[in-house]
Parts: C-alpha cells; sequence; structure tokens
C-alpha cells in the first residue's frame, strides 16, 4: 500500500521560506520520478518540481526556478522542497506525487497526468 504523506506547510509573509516534506512509503518501484504539484480552487493543478529517484537532475516550472529547491533524502523514501522567497502568488495546496518509470527520465512534467498514480492528501501554504 503506497502512501504518500505531506508535512511542513504553513502560513509566511512574502519573502519568507518554508519547506515541505513529503515521506514515502509501500513503494515497489526503484525508479520513479518523485514530484510536487501545486494546485489553487478554481485552477487546474500545475507541476512546481521534480527528481529522479536514481539521482541525477531536476526539473522546475518556470515560476519557481531559483527559488524552489527539491531533493530526495533516505533513499528517496522523503521528498524534500525548499521554498525561498516565497510570493502570494505560490499560495496553493501542495501535493506530493509519484510517477514509476522504467529506466532514467529527465522527469519533467509532460504527460504527468497519466503518469503520476500515487498522491499525497496535500498541505497547504499560504503566502500574505
Amino acid at each position: 500500500h503506497v502512501q504518500l504523506v505531506e508535512s511542513g506547510g504553513g502560513s509566511v509573509q512574502a519573502g519568507e521560506s518554508l519547506r515541505l516534506s513529503c515521506a514515502v512509503s509501500g513503494y515497489s518501484y526503484f525508479q520513479e520520478c518523485l514530484g510536487w504539484f501545486r494546485q489553487v480552487p478554481g485552477k487546474e493543478r500545475e507541476g512546481v518540481a521534480s527528481a529522479y529517484s536514481g539521482g541525477g537532475g531536476t526539473y522546475y516550472a518556470d515560476s519557481v526556478k531559483g527559488r524552489f529547491t527539491i531533493s530526495l533524502a533516505n533513499g528517496a523514501s522523503t521528498v524534500l522542497l525548499q521554498m525561498n522567497d516565497l510570493k502570494p502568488e505560490d499560495t496553493a495546496t501542495y501535493y506530493c506525487a509519484a510517477a514509476p518509470k522504467n529506466g532514467p527520465s529527465d522527469c519533467t512534467f509532460l504527460g504527468w497526468k497519466y503518469e503520476y498514480n500515487h498522491w499525497g492528501r496535500g498541505t497547504q501554504v499560504t503566502v500574505s
């Protein structure tokens, strides 16, 4: 039974930082993309940052490049998202998700709706 549990959300002022954490358990794949997504009510969910479990490159949405950093810890069983210089437009519910892969991947968000099949319940980030 795969579980992804997010934590670390909260309310901050613009310019401040937050670190989100996602605990991944019950995962039987050894090659996957692990990503962070966000969604605002009434808008489509969007990819924020992703990383390949086997190491290598990371991928970021243009809106967060230079401010957010994704990293993996504990053998990819923990997915971290360091968010710096937060802006009001970063306000959203943030979700952690996993997409199994057959090999190394750039983990872009192309086709994410069909690939990410395990999701956490989300954590709220509010920037004022």
